[in-house]
């Protein structure tokens, strides 16, 4: 079974174009994992004060959860290139100013206004590389078992980044100052995330518009639409109750281990439950495709809510450590399932703010919880903020029992990248099969129109270009132009791993 899982993830790394992909994205996220703890340090240590620093910490957090979708968004419509070089240098200013601020004692709503700034320009590498890589798999002709391991090392690379992001952060902090952490992950960010950006894999990203899709294009024949949006709603809100389990546990661990009288203990146990996960990540690959993902979704908040319920009566270190390692098996196999069925409930034109949408969930239910579950902790003790983890995972395996989500991969010609006419056909058949609130894409939007303008003009001087029959599914507006569909495109399907 360990050749087996070897093998595929050589296969990952060899749709990647060789382990410079990885390891660009790995680097590119780091410094997301470090900002949060990192600005906490920073702003309590100049100001003095754990309010402000709790406060200037939320706001990063707010940016990140809010702004996220509309970077995503933006990556789907302009391309992944632009978009992550222009913010990873918009981040890296930021968290620059923000430390510039910080030792010179700014005052709160300055560093708070500067801490969202942060927040709100992370160029968004975890997800935009799970768009990538599961967009060269799918191009390959890669079956089920590949995109799997694909997003598991996605998820993998995620766990390790939040392990030893606040780890480096530590170290930093302690051998010289928390800003030496910052100005840290500002100099990797604007040189792997721009690393990552020039890769010339983004070319698997490219933008294109979503095909007009017919009867043979949905998963249960004609009339039964193919991606539902309770689907995505449903995905989003599992993947906000996951955070709310980590920022519980997090309040729970903390509170605990100042308890117990060792508080130092508290980022090791968590990054111990992080390793656990990491571990049980890398194995998703060898689950057996014949295992469906709703079957898969069911089992890991299943787990987790059993896993989770010896929390309420741990009282010693040892056994603080043991229970949070085996609850971390649970952890990556959920996520890493919430972003394998996204990837199949919406189209390929919108993935990357899809999953954008999915971490900014993450990110904002842990944020939730954290300032929910510290009040609970300090008044009634470690049980009260262990309790709120369980009632979570509580209603995230209710959510997976209860849905129906669709399940069916993508055909191939979802993805061929061909314009199918004019930019208002393509938006109006992408908005019709996403879940996306207008207003949350607004910016993105005004962005993108004007460079499909841009296009359109563009595309005027080229007229006289052949429009290949039933490419739109209509005759193109004047001056489109039409790029032929590969023969077989529209009934060609990803063909299973043997």
């Amino acid at each position: 079974m360990a050749g087996a899982l070897l093998t595929t993830y050589r296969t990952v790394i060899r749709l990647c174009g060789g382990p410079l992909l990885p390891a660009l994205s790995f680097l590119g996220r780091l410094p997301t994992a470090m900002c949060q703890l990192g600005t906490l340090l920073l702003v309590a240590r100049t100001s003095g004060s754990l309010a402000t620093a709790g406060l200037v910490g939320g706001a990063l957090a707010a940016g990140q959860t809010v702004a996220g979708p509309v970077v995503g968004r933006l990556a789907d419509r302009l391309g992944q290139r632009p978009v992550v070089l222009a913010a990873a240098l918009l981040n890296a200013c930021a968290v620059a100013a923000l430390v510039v601020a910080a030792l010179g004692r700014a005052p709160t709503v300055p560093l708070a206004a500067l801490g969202a700034a942060a927040g709100a320009s992370v160029p968004q590498v975890g997800p935009l590389a799970r768009t990538r890589t599961v967009a060269l798999a799918r191009r390959a002709g890669a079956g089920e078992r590949t995109v799997s391991a694909a997003l598991s090392l996605e998820g993998t690379l995620d766990e390790v980044s939040f392990v030893l992001g606040p780890a480096l952060v530590g170290v930093a902090a302690t051998v010289a100052h928390p800003a030496a952490a910052l100005l840290l992950a500002s100099v990797l960010l604007a040189g792997c995330a721009s690393g990552f950006a020039l890769h010339p894999t983004a070319k698997a990203v490219a933008p294109r518009r979503a095909p007009a899709r017919t009867g043979a294009a949905h998963a249960g024949g004609a009339g039964e639409p193919y991606r539902r949006r309770g689907t995505v709603h449903g995905l989003r809100a599992s993947a906000a109750l996951q955070g709310a389990m980590f920022g519980a546990c997090q309040a729970g661990i903390t509170a605990l281990t100042e308890e117990l009288g060792a508080p130092g203990q508290s980022g090791l146990v968590y990054a111990a439950m992080g390793v656990m996960s990491a571990v049980a990540g890398i194995a998703m690959a060898s689950v057996p495709v014949s295992v469906g993902l709703p079957l898969r979704r069911r089992v890991a908040t299943g787990a987790a809510l059993v896993l989770a319920l010896p929390l309420l009566v741990v009282h010693s270190l040892w056994g603080l450590y043991v229970v949070v390692v085996v609850l971390g098996s649970a952890y990556a196999p959920h996520l890493i399932t919430l972003f394998a069925l996204t990837e199949r409930a919406v189209p390929p034109s919108r993935l990357g703010e899809s999953m954008a949408f999915m971490t900014s969930g993450i990110i904002g239910g842990q944020a939730l919880a954290l300032t929910a579950a510290g009040p609970l902790a300090e008044d009634s003790g470690p049980a009260a903020a262990f309790a709120l983890a369980v009632g979570a995972a509580a209603a995230a395996c209710l959510l997976a029992l209860t849905s129906r989500p669709d399940t069916e991969p993508p055909s191939p010609a979802a993805d061929t990248g061909t314009d199918t006419g004019t930019d208002a056909d393509a938006d109006t058949d992408a908005d019709a099969d996403t879940a996306v609130d207008a207003d949350t894409v607004a910016v993105a939007d005004a962005v993108a129109d004007a460079v499909a303008d841009a296009d359109t003009a563009a595309g005027a001087a080229r007229a006289g270009e052949a429009v290949p029959d039933g490419t739109a599914g209509k005759a193109p507006a004047a001056g489109s132009a039409g790029r032929a569909l590969p023969d077989g495109a529209g009934a060609r399907r990803v063909p299973p791993d043997s």
